[in-house]
Order: C-alpha cells, then sequence, then structure tokens
C-alpha cells in the first residue's frame, strides 16, 4: 500500500510529462506531490523542504539530471537527510548507466514503459529511503546520546583511572578543603617524555600497553587516598592530601619517579624504560590558592623544564592580587 505522506518531488520542464506523473501519483493516493520546472527551481524547493523522493527528467536545459543528483547529494550530506533520485530517460547502455549510478542515482525508468514502471518504483523508494533516513535518525539520537554520556564520563577508557575531568573535580574538592580545615594540597603531574618515541618504534598498541603498565604501577606506588588520572595521551596526574605540608617535598616523591624511569615495564615488545618527567605544586591553607583548571594549567607548563633536568620540578603558584 503507498505511504500518502510521502514527499515527491517531480523535476521536468515538459508540463505535459509533468501532468502525466502527477496523475498517477494522486490516483495512487499520494498526496504530497511538490513540481518544479527546472533543476534549480527544484534544488530551492527541496532546501525549503527536503523531498524523500526525487522523480526528475535526466535531459533538462541549464542543469541536467546527473548534475542535479549531485548538488542534492551535497545537500544531503549537509542535513542528514536521503532523497531517493530516480531519473527519467530515453537513454540505454550501461556506460551510460554505470556513470549515472557512480553520481549518485538510485533508480531509471524507461519513458517508453513510464505506465508501467512509476508506480512499483514509487512503492520500492519510498521502503528504502524510510529505512535509510530511520537509520540516519538513530544515528544521529547515538551520537547526541553519546556526546552527552561523553560530556559527563569521568573514566578513562584505557587505563580505567579518573579522566582530566575527575582529576579536576577532585582537585577542587581538595583545595577548598584546605581553604576550610587547613592542612595541605600537593598536585604532581607526570608526563612520559618518550612517548611518541616510543609510537614511531613499536606502534600504538604498545603505546597503549606502557600507558595501562604506568597506571598500574603509579596505583601501587602511591597511597590509597590518593587521587590518580591520566588527563592526556601521555601525561598523569596525582592529587594529594594531608595535615603537614613538610611530607609533601620533591623528595618526598623520588620514589615515584625512580620507580617509573629505573624499572623497565614489560610489553609485547619485550621490557621497555620510559622516561618520565616531574612537576609539582603544593598549597596550603594561608596561600593563594587558584581555582583547579588554572592549578592544573600552571603545573602542566612546567613539564618541559621538567623533562630538560630529570628532576622533580617544584612549581611555585602566583599570588592573588
Amino acid at each position: 500500500m503507498p505511504n500518502p505522506q510521502l514527499s515527491i518531488m517531480v523535476v521536468d520542464d515538459t508540463k505535459f510529462s509533468s501532468a502525466v506523473i502527477g496523475h498517477t501519483l494522486s490516483q495512487a493516493g499520494y498526496t504530497d506531490i511538490r513540481f518544479a520546472s527546472s533543476a534549480m527551481a527544484a534544488l530551492a524547493m527541496h532546501e525549503e523542504r527536503a523531498a524523500s523522493v526525487m522523480v526528475a527528467d535526466w535531459l533538462m536545459p541549464e542543469m541536467d539530471g546527473l548534475q542535479l543528483t549531485t548538488r542534492i547529494r551535497q545537500r544531503d550530506e549537509q542535513t542528514d537527510h536521503y532523497t531517493y533520485v530516480m531519473l527519467l530517460t530515453a537513454r540505454e547502455g550501461d556506460n551510460v548507466l554505470g556513470e549515472a549510478f557512480d553520481r549518485g542515482v538510485d533508480d531509471f525508468i524507461s519513458k517508453s514503459a513510464m505506465s508501467e514502471q512509476l508506480l512499483p518504483r514509487i512503492y520500492a523508494a519510498d521502503r528504502i529511503t524510510q529505512l535509510i533516513n530511520r537509520l540516519l535518525e538513530e544515528n544521529r539520537l547515538l551520537a547526541s546520546n553519546n556526546a552527552q554520556l561523553e560530556e559527563h564520563n569521568l573514566v578513562d577508557s584505557l587505563t580505567a583511572l579518573g579522566n582530566r575531568r575527575y582529576l579536576q573535580q577532585r582537585l577542587e574538592d581538595a583545595l577548598q578543603q584546605v581553604e576550610s580545615r587547613g592542612g595541605y594540597c600537593s598536585l604532581l603531574v607526570l608526563g612520559i617524555q618518550n612517548f611518541d618515541e616510543m609510537g614511531g618504534r613499536f606502534g600504538e598498541a604498545v603505546q597503549q600497553e606502557l600507558m595501562r603498565g604506568i597506571a598500574r604501577r603509579l596505583q601501587q606506588l602511591v597511597r590509597p587516598m590518593d587521587v590518580i588520572a591520566r588527563i592526556g595521551n601521555n601525561i598523569f596526574a596525582i592529587c594529594t592530601v594531608g595535615d603537614n605540608i613538610d611530607d609533601c617535598k620533591p623528595n618526598s616523591f623520588r620514589r615515584l619517579h625512580d620507580g617509573l624511569n629505573l624499572k623497565a615495564f614489560k610489553t609485547s615488545e619485550g621490557y621497555l624504560s620510559v622516561r618520565a618527567g616531574m612537576a609539582l605544586s603544593r598549597v596550603e591553607k594561608n596561600d593563594s590558592i587558584l581555582a583547579a583548571g588554572d592549578m592544573l594549567q600552571q603545573v602542566e607548563q612546567h613539564l618541559g623544564q621538567a623533562y630538560a633536568t630529570n628532576l622533580i620540578t617544584e612549581v611555585r603558584m602566583p599570588q592573588l592580587a
């Protein structure tokens, strides 16, 4: 049975031909039929409201059916819509039709057999365009849902540690705790200096093995209450809180530095060593306390110095006015 709401556009510079097609479609029960006497008019109408099926003459002045199809496909890409394009033609031959299919045409109707072919082809076009546009809509919804999930995601999918968003939330909580209750908060940012080099030599899979191995080792080396996150491709961060700031000096993290730099990681390419640089900042109650994002950015900017010196670089936060 026909779908009366199917949006059909008939594009033909010959009024008689358009009238015949329109009469046949109306008699079959279709109600949403629009007519364009040129390809340019069809494009304007299609932009205003997209058609589901377009029946167009192949040979038209100014812009033929193939050129019209190309423009329709470009428009469809921009709007996530699919228009089923059917050309009316008296042309024959595999080469001609093959070129048309390559240009995005979906089907043809021979003008000499239009009375027998038009409605069955329209029924088929209806089923196909409904299926494709339903899939496009489902993909749009899926992409939207994924974007919403990603917006609130707090977990790094590779290492199962927290991600950058998670680190900033926990760091903000820690800074507020220091401001209200005292004690200290430290932020250690560590980067893997030879990460790209490893990728160039061994590939992305080995890079990922290293990141997972580093994550596991960090979990073994830090205290249970410390917050660990992977905040970039080759960058991790650790947030700690405590009562005595003297317990939070660069030397306090030497075991962490040596645990990454002096002990190789087992991978599918054998044991590989990494070069880790670390930058550390700490604040206590009487310090001027930045927002978490600003503090993280300040510490990250000193990774280059840490790489150059092979030391744990201490970063002093700027004083707020």
